[in-house]
């Protein structure tokens, strides 16, 4: 018999090439799983909640993995621990036990991102904050933002050839607040496709410079064509910021 646990933790993604295992390359389940291993003394895999891109950070991030119910330890002492092996950039905030069945990923209801743009040449924000040079109207890009919720399919926003069933998200926020250095976006949803944010950013973007309409906004939407909407914006200024899950998945 098993036993499952969740890691809540948060990382720095600048030096990783985002969360997921790939070859040649670090990613933070890498660095997560071999110190899992070390410190429990077996291996361990751990499952994540979702993925990251190369550069993009995780505020709040959630991770599974299965022990045998023979391997026992305290969850306190196991974060503690953790946070004394693991780079500086990667962060354990709790660890706890759930039930068999729980899962990082189908089990979330809701994950909320931040979109952050500096307005001005800050050295602290290189690694955290996209820099523009332009002015925004960031009434028309919540005007626009505001569009989001009368659709569904969001096929115009997703990386192409991906391996999802389907492209439907419910999205319950999606606005910018200016906070005079810096813009923030933040979105906030049942689900994300590959790429999702980073692409609705960069088309708010194009509303915010005078480059597209409401209309015409509206239009790439419907199209369900990822060519006519915007670029992606960089990953270092994207955040996985809350992730929500049901309290019965602590119901042991």
């Amino acid at each position: 018999m098993n036993k499952r646990y969740f890691i809540r933790l948060s990382y720095k993604g600048t030096n990783y090439h985002g969360w997921q295992i790939q070859p040649n390359a670090i990613t933070v389940q890498e660095v997560l799983n071999k110190a899992l291993s070390t410190i429990l003394n077996c291996e361990i895999n751990v499952v994540g909640c979702g993925r990251t891109d190369t550069g993009v950070h995780a505020s709040d991030f959630y991770a599974h993995f299965d022990v045998d119910e023979q391997v026992t330890f305290d969850c306190d002492k196991l974060s503690f621990r953790l946070n004394r092996f693991l780079p500086h950039d990667i962060a354990i905030k709790q660890t706890f036990q759930v039930r068999e069945e729980a899962h990082t990923r189908f089990d979330a209801t809701a994950r909320t991102y931040h979109y952050f743009i500096t307005k001005e040449k800050n050295p602290f924000r290189l690694e955290s904050h996209w820099k523009l040079t332009y002015e925004l109207d960031v009434q028309k890009m919540n005007e626009a933002a505001k569009i989001l919720f009368e659709f569904e399919d969001f096929t115009s926003f997703s990386k192409l050839h991906t391996d999802v069933k389907t492209n439907n998200c419910k999205i319950y926020q999606a606005e910018w607040k200016d906070n005079g250095d810096e813009l923030v976006f933040t979105v906030k949803a049942d689900r994300f496709l590959r790429n999702m944010v980073r692409a609705i950013v960069g088309t708010l973007v194009e509303v915010g410079r005078g480059k597209m309409n409401m209309e015409e906004f509206r239009k790439v939407i419907e199209s369900k064509n990822r060519s006519n909407a915007g670029s992606s914006v960089p990953g270092h200024g994207l955040f996985l910021a809350e992730i929500d899950y049901p309290e019965s998945i602590r119901d042991l």
